[in-house]
């Protein structure tokens, strides 16, 4: 939580998974891309959907909803594929849509609850913003140490 209050207010890429609204610093997202084809590899992760060719780039790619164990529902038109780096590697996230980008003062920033439904291990902390909860992900904690060496196999 200490580099996201660090700053006066910190700029959010906002999406949305099943009913939640998400939020990763702007500075972890490399871009945002529609549903690209997705290449399974065999005896993968199951929150790990596969691989896609990003501009001759192959960069691993995470379903969210497997990896935070939330109902998996088809791809929309909405769905898209967030670039984001992670531990200095590039990675995929699928999530349901991207909302929008806003400015969220340090100030409106709380830590996560103790008994969040979610693995608290994943939050940087839940900022409020007008009447709306931002879930604050810190992107650098969702991988263990061993899906991250996975990873770097798969995109070396």
């Amino acid at each position: 939580m200490d580099n996201v209050q660090s700053a006066p207010e910190i700029q959010l890429v906002i999406f949305r998974l099943a009913s939640e609204e998400y939020g990763l610093p702007i500075t972890k997202v490399q871009e945002i891309n529609r549903l690209a084809p997705i290449t399974k590899l065999p005896q993968a992760a199951a929150f790990m959907e596969g691989i896609i060719n990003l501009r001759g780039r192959i960069i691993p790619v995470i379903d969210l909803r497997k990896r935070f164990g939330l109902t998996v529902t088809d791809y929309t038109d909405d769905t898209r594929i967030v670039i984001v780096e992670v531990k200095g590697q590039t990675v995929g996230i699928i999530v349901d849509a991207v909302t929008e980008v806003v400015r969220l003062p340090a100030s409106s920033i709380e830590p996560p609850p103790p008994a969040f439904v979610l693995d608290a291990q994943y939050l940087n902390g839940v900022g409020k913003l007008d009447n709306r909860l931002l879930i604050l992900l810190d992107i650098d904690k969702i991988l263990t140490s061993q899906e991250e060496i996975a990873l770097r196999q798969v995109s070396a």
